[in-house]
């Protein structure tokens, strides 16, 4: 018995990694380059009363500039402003945004947009529409011992 202990302890040393083992980084397109991308501008301003405003521009054209105040319901924080960069495919990128007690809204033409309602109804809804307020009625006829799906 102790002799299958000792193999066993002898076959994890021999299996655990040996010296300085680093797991490898993950591969990243942007990690390549250590390029320090200077920050242009970094305009801050904070009132005692909580409103607040900032504007930064760094060297890559990434911009920010955000205001707030505690106008919100039981004086939550109500923000508003922009924010735009070059996407990597060369897309300009700019997003104007409110965040209230309704959430963050933002904006942008890049986006997607819901449909505009009403929108056309499927066909095949509208049946199912039907049916189900068919099945209700004939429910409603037959009293409240009837069940739905149960032939009749």
């Amino acid at each position: 018995m102790k002799f299958v202990i000792l193999a066993a302890l002898a076959a994890v040393a021999a299996a655990a990694p040996q010296g300085g083992y680093a797991a490898p980084a993950a591969p990243s397109r942007y990690s390549e380059s250590s390029e320090e991308i200077p920050i242009l501008r970094d305009d801050r301003i904070h009132e005692e009363d909580g409103r607040y405003n900032f504007d930064i521009e760094t060297g890559n054209g990434i911009t920010l500039s955000q205001s707030g105040s505690p106008d919100g319901p039981e004086g939550a924080v109500v923000k508003s402003g922009s924010y735009s960069y070059t996407a990597p495919d060369g897309t300009p990128v700019r997003v104007t945004f409110v965040a209230n007690e309704n959430g963050y809204q933002p904006q942008s033409d890049l986006l997607p947009v819901a449909p505009e309602f009403p929108h056309p109804i499927p066909q095949f809804v509208l049946d199912q529409i039907a049916f189900a307020a068919a099945e209700d009625a004939a429910a409603a006829r037959s009293g409240p011992s009837a069940s739905y799906g149960a032939p009749q």
